[in-house]
């Protein structure tokens, strides 16, 4: 027995000097390793007789077991007092002033607030939808037959899933954000829908991932004089001028009929672009008033109601612009670009004040 109170001694005085994991595990194989001191006491069990065997055994349990709730305690202990340490250590006070050069805010969503502030003057209001979309929406609601070029792989980015037992794909256009829209309310419809847009296309002006903003309105009234005097409009508050040169040329979209391109009078003068003025011409973007189909497959009836929508490329504006002449700059993630092109994150998009 006196062996086992100085073992007990041993445990009580070997506590006192575990002060973080490290100590805790030495203390551990100390005493509970192959070759620790309870180990090799349980060992010699096997010399004694039955009945002596029994007790201490029963004693040397104890023994172990008040050990390994010390180990399990301390290491619990322990662990807490360094979770709190590092928490302590690497917090990050977020009442901190921050420098407001260091940050900027990049010219898409700069360009995307501003086209909200004009359109939101305008009384449009502003609808999302997700970026997988399912074909039938993406294409066959929007009136594209199932033979159009536009839904080959080798222009759409196919996902391997699918919705109601239709192929989802990575929107191509933000138009399937319109026949949400439709489905869920009734006309008039005054709405606009930017968002990420995905198409196979990579070069200067073309990247796989860009941003598009649409327009829809549906009424019973609207025609081609109300879209081109929204589009002019728009144009002129978002280039800031009093002037503009529009055109609109006859062209072909599946869900508009007629359609037509819009392009804008531009004029160089050295390297500087000016929109507006000038006798050459730059395509801005596309619109027509919406197909009757398209507004049957949203259960709208056409001999009641009409409309038009129009659609355009951000990542465009903002070059046309802010002058930026190469697009896949916008994605480079290059701090240098954004502080030379961004944005300051007090100056806020109004037509109240200055737009940009």
């Amino acid at each position: 027995m006196s062996k086992y109170k100085n073992i007990e001694s041993l445990i009580e005085k070997k506590k006192s000097e575990v002060s973080d994991l490290d100590t805790l595990e030495k203390f551990r194989l100390n005493f509970l390793g192959k070759k620790g001191e309870i180990s090799l006491l349980m060992k010699e069990l096997s010399q004694l007789d039955a009945d002596a065997r029994k007790q201490q055994a029963e004693e040397l349990n104890i023994i172990k077991d008040s050990v390994l709730k010390f180990v399990k305690d301390k290491t619990a202990e322990l662990q807490n007092e360094a979770m709190q340490g590092q928490l302590t250590s690497e917090s990050l006070d977020l009442s901190l002033p921050v420098n407001s050069q260091n940050g900027t805010i990049h010219p898409v969503t700069q360009v995307i607030e501003e086209v909200i502030a004009i359109f939101g003057d305008l009384d449009f209001f502003v609808a999302e939808g997700p970026e997988v979309e399912t074909d039938y929406n993406n294409f066959t609601a929007l009136n594209t037959s199932e033979h159009h070029p536009a839904r080959q792989m080798h222009d759409t980015f196919y996902v391997n899933s699918s919705t109601d037992n239709m192929p989802n794909v990575l929107r191509t256009h933000t138009s399937p954000v319109q026949i949400r829209s439709m489905l869920k309310q009734k006309p008039p419809i005054r709405l606009i829908a930017p968002g990420k847009t995905f198409r196979r296309d990579d070069d200067q002006t073309h990247t796989p991932m860009f941003h598009q903003v649409e327009g829809l309105v549906i009424d019973n009234e609207s025609n081609m004089s109300h879209l081109k005097g929204c589009l002019e409009t728009f144009l002129k508050s978002f280039f800031e001028t009093d002037s503009l040169k529009m055109r609109f040329r006859p062209s072909h979209f599946p869900f508009t009929e007629p359609s037509a391109e819009v392009d804008i009078g531009y004029k160089k003068k050295g390297n500087q672009l000016i929109i507006g003025e000038g006798d050459d011409w730059l395509e801005i973007l596309g619109c027509g008033m919406v197909h009757p189909n398209v507004l049957k497959n949203v259960n709208i009836n056409p001999d009641e109601y009409q409309g038009y929508a129009f659609g355009m490329g951000i990542e465009r504006l903002a070059m046309l612009k802010y002058g930026i002449s190469d697009l896949r700059t916008f994605f480079d993630n290059d701090l240098r670009w954004n502080k030379h092109y961004g944005f300051s994150s007090i100056n806020i998009p109004s037509l109240i004040g200055d737009l940009s």
